[in-house]
């Protein structure tokens, strides 16, 4: 790497040096990480928060979904914002408010203050992952992108892998316990702020009084959390097929139909309906959103699996695990480098439907005696897989719209990927946690016992309800894998039919518009 390399940058302003760009990328990947290791860090602590609070499965994954759903309904927002005001204080605000969500969860003395506490972290961490992804576009043309994403790889590879051993650490370790997995953070958010203050330095391009579509954004908040509510609630309190399932979907359509009608009548709409007149626009956001499954769901449930059918510590689940970890890092980097020297980016969306696919279907033979090799190299396609496509898909988007409309277009694509990876996740768990039970019930009564005793603590049971209980939670963790593989083939036919556009060298577009 030569300090001296130049890259364009945004119309109007002197371009940045290869050594100014990492200077201002510092602070930001210090943001990437922190956001990465808040939500890497609690996945292995889970079990035991969820056993110590006295909760159940719900708990477990809404302590989950309400940061992501938080995540997902804010990002809009802050892309919106980011293209009408200082992106620098935008970020550093987002920090502040992650920073403030932390600390609220590591105090929460119950589920409810926890899963509240963590929709606030969620808001932050929207700001984060979107305005990240935004200021690192206005920066970069799209063609010099893969050249600096080794380095995300990198961050990513080091916050994913961290976080789970970090969190099973403190987890283990008796005079810290879990609340410090939320604390831990606060320290790195604090460092951020500092670097950021000092390096990046943007322009602002400033386009008038700031208008945020507040009703745009209420309405997608309500309509989305109505389907969560669905998805968690449904085959567990009323069936999959119930009139409860059709009131629910009936109210979240008619808040989605409603979500559009202000759409297209807001000034600055949250979500801008322009976006899905752009095909590419459009099957790389579908695409998205079976990719989000993926990366949610494997995170989530791969990790609960080692502990509650395996018996293993959070530390050891987190050192299971790296096989994922490792997959995506590498992928992630060499992808990367290969894109900014050939321009050639399709390829690699299509190689990654196909590993992430394969990954996927070789998760759904899990059960509690599945050889760790096997687990491995499910993992490993689906680190491949994942380290392929996330970037990528952002990618293909930025290279279609005008630097002013980078904001939205990027926001909009995190946004569906976020929410597939929620509604996913939420979906799988109720799955999920309804298998496990009635698996669990079959079990004992094959065995003559009363049913009783928590079941996330497995290892506080007598040895023969413990293996039915272990045996319970293997078979469903293949099960909801085997759900999850017609979503990749989705994704897969949808990156075969996006039309590859060379990469732009400058981050002006031609035509002034949206190709």
């Amino acid at each position: 790497m030569t300090a001296e390399a130049e890259v364009a940058a945004p119309a109007g302003a002197a371009p940045m040096t290869h050594k100014q760009i990492l200077q201002a990328l510092s602070g930001l990947y210090i943001g990437i990480f922190v956001a990465i290791l808040s939500s890497t860090v609690v996945t292995n602590a889970l079990p035991t928060i969820v056993a110590d609070l006295h909760a159940g499965q719900s708990v477990y994954t809404w302590v989950i979904t309400s940061t992501l759903l938080s995540t997902t309904v804010s990002s809009p927002v802050w892309g919106k914002l980011a293209d009408l005001v200082s992106k620098k204080l935008l970020i550093q605000l987002s920090l502040t408010v992650f920073t403030v969500g932390s600390v609220l969860s590591g105090l929460s003395a119950d589920a409810g203050l926890l899963i509240a506490a963590r929709v606030v972290q969620g808001i932050g961490a929207g700001g984060l992952m979107a305005l990240i992804q935004v200021i690192i576009a206005t920066m970069i043309p799209p063609r010099e992108l893969g050249r600096y994403s080794g380095y995300f790889g990198a961050v990513f590879a080091v916050g994913t892998s961290a976080g789970p051993l970090i969190g099973g650490l403190i987890v283990d370790t008796d005079w810290l316990g879990w609340r410090w997995c939320f604390f831990v953070g606060v320290p790195f958010a604090i460092v951020a702020l500092v670097v950021l203050q000092k390096t990046l330095k943007l322009p602002v391009a400033s386009q008038g009084s700031v208008k945020i579509d507040w009703a745009g954004s209420a309405l997608l908040t309500a309509a989305a959390s109505l389907l969560l509510i669905w998805v968690t609630l449904a085959g567990d309190r009323y069936a999959w097929l119930s009139w409860q399932t059709a009131a629910v979907l009936g109210g979240a359509l008619v808040l989605a139909l409603a979500f559009v009608a202000v759409e297209r009548r807001a000034a600055a709409p949250v979500l801008p309906l322009w976006l899905f007149r752009t095909r590419t626009v459009v099957l790389a956001i579908i695409a998205g959103l079976a990719v989000g499954v993926a990366l949610y769901a494997a995170a989530t449930y791969v990790s609960q699996y080692f502990q509650l059918a395996e018996g293993k510590s959070p530390t050891m689940a987190g050192i299971l695990a790296l096989p994922q970890i490792l997959g995506l890092a590498l992928a992630s980097s060499v992808a990367g480098r290969i894109i900014s020297a050939t321009g050639r980016w399709k390829p690699f969306l299509v190689a990654g439907a196909v590993l992430i696919t394969g990954g996927l279907a070789l998760l759904g033979f899990t059960d509690r005696a599945t050889p760790y090799w096997q687990l491995a190299i499910a993992m490993g396609l689906l680190g491949l897989g994942l380290g392929v496509m996330l970037q990528n898909l952002v990618l293909a988007v930025q290279n279609q719209v005008r630097p002013s409309q980078l904001g939205a277009a990027t926001a909009s694509v995190s946004f569906f990927r976020t929410l597939g990876g929620t509604i996913g996740v939420s979906a799988l768990g109720a799955v999920l946690a309804a298998d496990v039970g009635h698996k669990v019930m079959d079990g004992l009564a094959k065995l003559g016992v009363p049913a009783g005793g928590s079941l996330s603590r497995p290892a506080a049971l007598p040895a023969a309800v413990r293996a039915v209980v272990e045996d319970a939670y293997g078979q469903a963790t293949g099960t909801i894998f085997q759900y999850a593989v017609p979503l990749a083939l989705v994704a897969l036919v949808c990156v075969l039919f996006i039309r590859e556009v060379p990469l732009r060298t400058t981050n002006t577009v031609a035509g002034g518009g949206p190709r």
